[in-house]
């Protein structure tokens, strides 16, 4: 009989070792849970919810690797934006960029890779079979002309003005050289209201730190000995 005591217990010892390490290996689990919701809340533009830059770019580069024939880089702003901040207040513009968010986000679908670069400035990077790439883009170009109702009722005009550029035309599945491409064919169309599609040319297009020539932010700094 004392030999098989022991025995008897093994079972009950081996419970008690699985439950001491399950305890702390359920709170390591629990906090790197609440680790990865932060570092991807981080990964978010807190006004929109939209991706911010490191995300967006992790994301498209995805996209662009996977779907190179039928791969679309857009860059997007907002038209006379800076006078909705000036003339109806900050508020209003946030709310502006919000619905501008929604927008592109409906517009795209959760596939895409949709972020907010600053401003009111978007970038995004989804499929779009090349024959459907003209009506689509004036698709967008429609519904980010509809007005915006702001919650005290008054209405907000608004205009935008979009670039694209397709890896497959443009022979290059690079994030950066696409985005420079979308982003000169965005200010050839500037104000005229409608989606222009880049070309090979703007593969070259002078750029400061990957960005067109003469956006804000791409000044530098001059050096002084």
């Amino acid at each position: 009989m004392d030999a098989a005591t022991p025995l008897g217990t093994r079972p009950a010892q081996r419970a008690l070792l699985i439950t001491s390490f399950a305890v702390p290996l359920t709170g390591w689990t629990m906090h790197a849970l609440a680790l990865h919701r932060k570092l991807a809340a981080a990964r978010r533009d807190p006004l929109t919810g939209l991706l911010g830059r490191d995300g967006y770019t992790a994301k498209a580069r995805q996209i662009l690797d996977r779907y190179t024939d039928t791969a679309t880089v857009l860059m997007c702003d907002l038209d006379h934006f800076k006078a909705i901040n000036d003339t109806l207040g900050h508020a209003a513009g946030d709310a502006v960029i919000s619905a501008t968010a929604d927008r592109l986000s409906a517009w795209a679908g959760s596939r895409a890779a949709v972020g907010r670069l600053g401003g009111d400035e978007f970038a995004l990077t989804l499929r779009i079979a090349p024959e459907r790439r003209q009506a689509r883009l004036a698709q967008l170009i429609d519904k980010l002309t509809q007005p915006v109702v702001l919650e005290d009722r008054r209405v907000v005009q608004v205009a935008a003005s979009i670039g694209a550029a397709s890896a497959n035309s443009l022979g290059t599945s690079s994030l950066s050289l696409l985005q420079r491409a979308a982003d000169t064919a965005l200010y050839k169309g500037k104000h005229t209201g409608r989606a222009v599609l880049a070309s090979r040319a703007d593969l070259t297009a002078a750029s400061v730190n990957g960005r067109r020539a003469g956006r804000p932010g791409t000044h530098t700094v001059e050096r002084t000995a």
